[in-house]
């Protein structure tokens, strides 16, 4: 990863299209040495004027005609270079652009989901949408403004040091003074600390919207405002006075920026008044005098843009520092040798764990072995908290262990490709994600090499075939989302499980895979799953614990250990934490609502506690 900083990483960027970047600045370069040619011009007419001041119709007219025309020329010149330049630097963003977000989408994916947990959705966001648009800003807009301004400014100052030092030195200091104040506002270590703080309220007010859309039912249904939603309230009014207050700290310099650039002929002219008073009839040094006038606003311009640019970069160099900060975190290592597993037993080895990083860190598993056999079913149970997801979790090695070992077949995950690793392993999240594709699309990411006759199997098979044929508009050309239909939390999981099926993976995870399905379609997704499982290593998260009566094996866990294993009924004869917890699920399934519910509930209760 570089360690470039500031303008030198923003060119270092700027530099992956090095050959179109050279042709916008070349083409840039040439607009502002076109541009300046009606100066040029102007002065020649204006010297012809001076010198024939006491008898103008002696003045060359042809000369100032040809002239003018030459201005004409340089000044359509200049446009179209200008317009060539910001065309290729344009070409040159755009691709620049494109390929540092796929570059940042393709290592967040390699990133451990601890990043992305620590991380708030709204920063990540703000990287991928507003950070990296303001780097093609800077390539597309900025770079060749600032080669434009550049170029002018150093010609513009070069003619008038070579027309007339003092004059020129009159106009030059006030501009190095005024760019002074300037970078020593801008370079200060209170500017790059409020502009910190400025961009990260922003990422917490980012974040903070996604939330306060994601819960706008809880908002409405409770009468809420955005000011009782206290969290985005508060970032919106953190990143409003973080904004106001550096927008105070520059408001001074600013104003004298401003002031001395937009009065140079004020500095100008006292000098000019001076040395022409010494020698009054010196006609060439007043066209002098009068050129370095008309050229006091055009000199001012490109330093207006300079500095504005600067102050822009200074903004987009933040940016660029939050875009490395990802790219610089470290991804998943992959195995120099890889091995891929030839059986797909799971085995936990004495597997330590925790999310944070410190040695202090309390261990989220605690001293976890079991084997989970290829063909059999080994099912997680315990109270929430319990360290259940934790274990499904770490044997795709969306993170990695601290201690011990997690393996497949015999071989350490951490010795396996990724990629044959995500081929080995099948997930079904209790929470589906849909994407804002079709339902076909949706279904295809199990393997999108799939024949449409695999798809629609694997539909049927997960019992959402008819529900997608007969009720959505489109059937599988239905687009999810936003511009499509929104489904129910069942249908989202019935679709997750037809992914699975058709993954056909020999490592199944589910978690609470039927919790949301109704009672009419539960039974025809047991089966589904039941085909699904067919000589596969299942690893089950279990809440409604009668779904795992039949599991060969049931592990019983508690604030991150195993306290408990055998089969369902070995268990429930040993009359420990499972038998407990299985006692409390069948009093629940017998609650009811209903008028005298409660009352019939514990009545209910008392003559089953009595028998």
């Amino acid at each position: 990863m570089t360690n470039k900083t500031g303008m030198a990483r923003l060119l270092e960027i700027a530099g992956e299209k090095r050959g179109l970047m050279i042709v916008s600045v070349l083409l840039s370069s040439l607009s502002a040495v076109c541009m300046l040619v009606p100066y040029a011009s102007v002065f020649v007419i204006l010297k012809e004027l001076l010198e024939h001041a006491a008898s103008p119709a002696s003045a060359d007219g042809a000369k100032m005609i040809r002239f003018s025309f030459i201005a004409l020329i340089g000044l359509v010149a200049g446009l179209a270079t200008m317009y060539a330049g910001g065309m290729v630097s344009h070409i040159a963003a755009f691709r620049i652009l494109y390929g540092l977000r796929v570059k940042l989408a393709s290592h967040i994916g390699k990133l451990p989901l601890g990043w992305l947990n620590g991380t708030s959705t709204g920063a990540v966001k703000k990287t991928l949408e507003q950070n990296v648009e303001k780097v093609e800003m800077f390539i597309a807009h900025h770079l060749p403004d600032l080669v434009h301004a550049a170029v002018t400014t150093v010609l513009m100052i070069a003619v008038m040091f070579t027309l007339n030092v003092w004059l020129a030195l009159a106009c030059f200091v006030p501009i190095v003074l005024a760019f002074a104040v300037q970078i020593a506002l801008i370079s200060g270590p209170k500017t790059k600390e409020n502009l910190k703080l400025c961009h990260d309220s922003l990422e917490r007010m980012n974040a903070s919207a996604v939330q306060y859309v994601r819960g706008m039912p809880a908002v409405k249904v409770f009468g809420q405002t955005v000011q009782s939603f206290r969290q985005f309230y508060q970032d919106m009014l953190r990143y409003r006075d973080y904004g106001v207050k550096l927008t105070d700290q520059f408001q001074y310099g600013s104003l004298i920026f401003k002031v001395i650039l937009g009065s140079l002929a004020a500095f100008i002219l006292p000098v000019g008044v001076f040395l022409l008073s010494r020698d009054p009839g010196n006609i060439a040094f007043a066209s002098v005098l009068l050129f370095f006038l008309v050229m006091a606003p055009g000199i001012s311009t490109p330093m207006f843009k300079i500095m504005f640019l600067a102050e822009t970069l200074r903004d987009i160099d933040e940016g660029v520092r939050r875009i490395d900060r990802i790219l610089v975190e470290g991804n998943v290592s992959e195995p120099e040798h890889p091995i891929r597993p030839t059986s797909f037993d799971v085995s936990f080895d004495h597997v330590f764990f925790s999310y944070g990083t410190e040695p202090a860190d309390t261990d989220v598993l605690a001293d976890i072995t079991f084997t989970a056999r290829q063909g059999e079913v080994t099912a997680l149970v315990g109270p929430s908290g319990a360290g259940k997801s934790t274990i499904a979790n770490l044997v795709p090695r969306f993170w990695d262990v601290n201690t011990g070992a997690v393996r497949i077949g015999g071989v350490d995950i951490r010795e396996i490709a990724t990629a044959d690793l995500m081929n080995i392993v099948a997930f079904v999240f209790q929470e589906s994600f849909l994407f804002y594709d079709t339902v076909y699309n949706n279904i295809a990411v199990g393997r999108p090499d799939a024949s449409p006759e695999e798809v629609y199997a694997a539909a049927k098979a997960a019992q959402c075939h008819a529900f997608i044929d007969e009720t959505l508009p489109f059937g599988y050309n239905t687009l999810i989302g936003e511009g499509g239909v929104y489904l129910s939390g069942g249908e989202e999981q019935r679709i997750s499980v037809a992914r699975a099926i058709l993954k056909n993976a020999p490592i199944l995870v589910l978690d609470e895979a039927t919790a949301f399905a109704d009672p009419e379609n539960e039974h025809e997704m047991q089966l589904a799953l039941k085909a699904l499982m067919n000589n596969k290593t299942v690893i089950v998260i279990a809440h409604r614990l009668s779904t795992i009566q039949d599991a060969q094996q049931i592990l019983v866990m508690e604030s991150g250990r195993i306290v408990e294993r055998g089969s369902h009924e070995a268990l429930l004869s040993a009359n420990g934490l499972y038998g407990g917890m299985w006692r409390s699920y069948c009093h629940a399934t017998q609650w009811h609502l209903g008028k005298g519910g409660a009352a019939n509930e514990h009545e209910h209760a008392a003559q089953h506690h009595g028998r």
